[in-house]
């Protein structure tokens, strides 16, 4: 994490007014947030829609923070703390964080995309780690505020910090890659998350293509070659930094010769070795995000060998297709972090794919954020399932029961309650089953997982 005096912090952001007497002291990390403060913390408030965190500076020096910014047009500046002034706290923050990352010349690399943002982040990590010191991304520290914290926990020796950027809008990754200046970017695919912020999938590719505003010119763009929206919008591009593209098909520099489940993961193969990989996670679309990190790591000089390496050694974030038992021994596929239409055509596809289970069980949640048409996008999903191939379908929330309606498998159920839920999927799961559970942050769905484990 950033470990810098006073003096230093006050020049970093070009502010003002620290006491001399202060100067010395020295910042050992940074925080937003009153509650988390460590010893040694620069605490940073932020002005929010409902609570100005200038209110909280006095706690947060008594809780173990060191200093304060403090914003020049609010009144009452403390007297007996360590306080910079500072024309905007927010910016401030994002000034510190270019400021650091200036300062150690390490590598970036920003991701970003609809689905997949955070298992690509974890994959391109893992592989990288074989070769440099690496930081990364935790949690979903991916905003305005979050990204310039995750470069201010950066430690010194810090060669690669691998950054998720994500959005509510226009012009919000453009401001997060100028912050980062990356190396390196990556844009996963273009889905239909916040459509409805933005209206359209023509208008989220726009605001993903904003990851490459501070791209480097001796940079490289990896993006998902066979997105007819993104092949569109790269070729109008005048720039002196290198393209390359993964997906499925074989005109991208990065595509599967052969892919197959196996040993609950993906093995697959590429043109450019002769032997095969090794993914210990589920899922064709893990195969994609995997093959743009790839692309990232053979650009930065990591070997095939290590690159093999590092994908055996893959711990994925929390409920992104991790595989659970039931107390009663039937598998979970916890996919609860998020979901869109796109996410969840992808893992109804992998489960019907996968072999030796006597039943198939879908737990689906609503998809939020998706804007006017929330309700046919439910129900395309509810038509999409295989009835073939699914033996139960059971919902959750307001917007999921537009599932069950088109969901052509015998079995369907809508609930709202997610005890029921849970007693509903164990009086029909055995040992030799799996559920698939699946639904948008906001839904919790983690906690149907809990009652049945």
């Amino acid at each position: 994490m950033i470990k810098r005096t006073l003096k230093e912090i006050q020049e970093m952001v070009k502010g003002s007014g620290l006491n001399a007497a202060y100067e010395d002291i020295i910042v050992q990390g940074a925080t937003i947030n009153s509650r988390e403060v460590e010893i040694g913390n620069l605490f940073i408030p932020i002005i929010g829609e409902r609570v100005d965190g200038h209110i909280f500076a006095e706690v947060a020096v008594k809780q173990g923070a060191v200093a304060t910014f403090w914003q020049k047009d609010h009144d009452n500046v403390p007297t007996e703390i360590p306080v910079i002034l500072v024309e905007n706290t927010e910016k401030a923050l994002q000034q510190l964080a270019t400021a650091y990352r200036n300062q150690l010349n390490f590598k970036i690399v920003g991701i970003t995309g609809s689905n997949g943002k955070t298992s690509t982040k974890d994959i391109l990590a893992s592989i990288l780690a074989t070769t440099f010191n690496v930081h990364k991304t935790q949690g979903n520290f991916n905003s305005e505020f979050g990204m310039p914290l995750t470069i201010l926990q950066a430690t010194e020796g810090t060669e690669v910090a691998v950054l998720e950027m994500g959005m509510r809008g226009i012009g919000q990754i453009a401001l997060l890659s100028n912050i980062a200046r990356p190396d390196a970017c990556i844009i996963t695919n273009i889905g239909e998350a916040h459509i409805e912020e933005l209206g359209s999938r023509e208008n989220i590719s726009r605001a993903k293509m904003e990851i490459v505003a501070g791209l480097k010119d001796d940079g490289i763009f990896v993006y998902h070659g066979d997105e007819p929206l993104l092949m569109d919008k790269v070729a109008k591009l005048n720039v002196s930094y290198r393209l390359e593209t993964f997906g499925e098909n074989n005109t991208n520099d990065y595509y599967p010769t052969t892919m197959k489940i196996a040993d609950g993961g993906m093995v697959f193969t590429i043109p450019q070795v002769d032997f095969e990989f090794v993914l210990p996670v589920l899922g064709k679309h893990n195969v994609m995000n995997t093959l743009a990190a790839i692309g990232v790591a053979r650009e930065f000089g990591v070997t095939y060998e290590n690159i093999k390496k590092g994908l055996s050694s893959l711990e994925l974030t929390k409920m992104r297709m991790e595989i659970v038992k039931a107390d009663n021994g039937f598998t979970m596929i916890n996919d609860a972090y998020n979901s869109s239409p796109t996410s969840v055509r992808a893992t109804l596809d992998l489960l019907t794919s996968l072999t030796g289970y006597k039943k198939k069980i879908v737990v689906l949640a609503d998809m939020l954020e998706l804007g006017n048409d929330e309700v046919a996008y439910h129900e395309e999903i509810g038509a999409y399932i295989d009835a073939n191939e699914i033996d139960y379908v059971f919902t959750y929330g307001p917007l999921a029961k537009h599932i069950a309606s088109k969901a052509k498998v015998v079995n369907v159920q809508a609930f709202e309650d997610k005890e029921v839920l849970a007693d509903a999927i164990r009086n029909i799961a055995t040992e030799q089953d799996i559920a698939l559970i699946k639904g948008s942050r906001g839904m919790k769905l983690e906690e149907v997982i809990e009652r049945l484990k």
